[in-house]
Order: structure tokens, then C-alpha cells, then sequence
């Protein structure tokens, strides 16, 4: 079985109880371990995660920890960044042994083929995010940012993606349309000149199964925060699920 969720921002400064966030993703990692053959984190699992040479974020060892058994156990555990979580440098791989994403990636699973990114910087019409996502993309600004002593760093971070949470707040888990949303345009417009049968995003926080042109289909994945929404895929069927409690936000 495979398995994709994104969007758990850990160590989020408007999350309630942080522990006991951080503990019910582990307890489902730890559900679907036993059949697990790979997990796919579509990115911003973190809210903010920088890596300095020697310096990691704080936090996160129940969640790392796991992570470790499981790839030390075998299954295949891939990390994408997302816009919170971009700033990566080896950490995760050496230590922790996920494979890291940094791009969009397409790959054959079972009888089907994927194409999966978390879903930023895709379809940006609005300059300000254009500006924005090269900022963080850009080698010079990482070099400059980790010149900040860790702990102003990482203060900054964590107080930005709340600012930014904040503002956006209104239209997250509320689908806009499928002319609205930017990530089933990019769909769209991918498989007329790709052969893909699904495209996995996550990054908007709403659990959505659209079925394009030729049986493709889209699939946003949801988050881990207010849906608690997960993919499932047996080698043949793809399937958006929950956990058990999703009526509990954890902001």
C-alpha cells in the first residue's frame, strides 16, 4: 500500500497543543506501518524548517524519530518541500533517510502513473507570490538568512507563516471552482501534453478527487490540521480517506 498526506505544519505558533498535534500524525504513522510500501509527503509538514550547518529546528523528535524506524524498516519515505518547509540541506536525508524532492516528481506506481509536487509556484499569477517564491528559492538568500543567529532565524519564520496563515484563513478548506483553483488549472492544462493518470498537489488544504479528460484525475490531498484527510493506493485504486476524528482542528 501507498500512502500521501501533506500539510501537517508542525510547530505551527497557531496551533493549540503542539505535543498532542505532533502525536496523533505519528499514531497514524504508525497505523498504516504495517502495510505501508511508501509514503509521500507533499510538503510544509513543517511550518518552518530551516537547517543551519549545525543547527536543526527544535522539536519534531516524535515525528523524526518514527520517520527513522520506518525508513530504517524499509519503507520508502519521500519528502517534498513545500513553501514552509523548502529550506532542507541534507539533514533529512543523512539522518533520517527520506528522499527529498525539490522538484515535481513523476513516477510509475502499480499500473498507474503520478505526477506529484506540493503545489506551490505552480500557475502564480500574482506578482508579489512570483517575487516571493524566488526569494526562496534563491542560494543568496539562504546564505544571507543563515547568517542570522538560529534563534532570531527561526523566531522570524515561525512568526511569519502565522502572519501569513492568518490572512489566508478565509478561503482554506472552501473550494473556489474548478476555474478558481489554480491547481486544477495547471492540471488541465498538464495532461493535454502528458501522460499522467493522476496529478498529486497538496499545499490548498481542501481534500479534493476530480476526474479530468481521459479518466486523469487530480487529487488535492487535503491537510493534517483542520481534515485530517489522507491518499491510499493499492497498485490499482486511489483513494482519499480520513482519520477517525476529523471534526478536531488543531487550530
Amino acid at each position: 500500500m501507498i500512502y500521501f498526506i501533506s500539510d501537517a505544519h508542525l510547530g505551527s505558533l497557531l496551533i493549540k497543543n503542539p505535543r498532542e498535534h505532533e502525536m496523533k500524525l505519528v499514531n497514524w504513522l504508525e497505523s498504516v506501518k504495517h502495510d505501508a510500501t511508501a509514503i509521500y509527503l507533499l510538503g510544509d509538514m513543517f511550518d518552518f524548517w530551516f537547517e543551519y550547518r549545525t543547527v536543526v529546528p527544535k522539536g519534531y523528535v516524535r515525528f523524526l524519530g518514527k520517520l527513522a524506524e520506518m525508513t530504517d524498516a524499509g519503507i520508502e519515505i519521500h519528502f517534498f518541500i513545500g513553501n514552509h518547509d523548502i529550506w532542507t540541506f541534507g539533514y533529512l536525508e543523512t539522518e533520517i533517510g527520506l528522499i527529498v524532492h525539490k522538484e515535481p516528481f513523476t513516477v510509475q506506481l502499480g499500473s498507474k502513473r503520478f505526477f506529484m509536487t506540493h503545489g506551490d509556484g505552480l500557475f502564480i499569477e500574482d506578482r508579489g507570490l512570483r517575487i516571493i517564491s524566488k526569494v526562496f528559492h534563491s542560494q543568496t538568500a539562504q546564505k544571507l538568512f543563515r547568517l542570522l543567529p538560529p534563534q532570531l532565524g527561526q523566531g522570524f519564520g515561525y512568526n511569519w507563516s502565522k502572519r501569513n496563515r492568518l490572512r489566508i484563513l478565509h478561503i482554506e478548506n472552501k473550494f473556489l471552482g474548478e476555474e478558481n483553483e489554480f491547481l486544477v488549472r495547471f492540471a488541465k492544462k498538464y495532461v493535454e501534453t502528458h501522460d499522467v493518470d493522476f496529478l498529486i498537489f497538496g499545499h490548498r488544504h481542501i481534500a479534493l478527487d476530480l476526474q479530468l479528460k481521459d479518466q486523469k484525475r487530480v487529487i488535492i490531498l487535503g491537510d493534517f490540521v483542520g481534515i485530517f484527510s489522507y491518499g491510499k493506493f493499492d497498485g490499482e485504486n486511489f483513494t482519499l480517506e480520513y482519520c477517525d476524528d476529523t471534526n478536531k482542528k488543531v487550530w
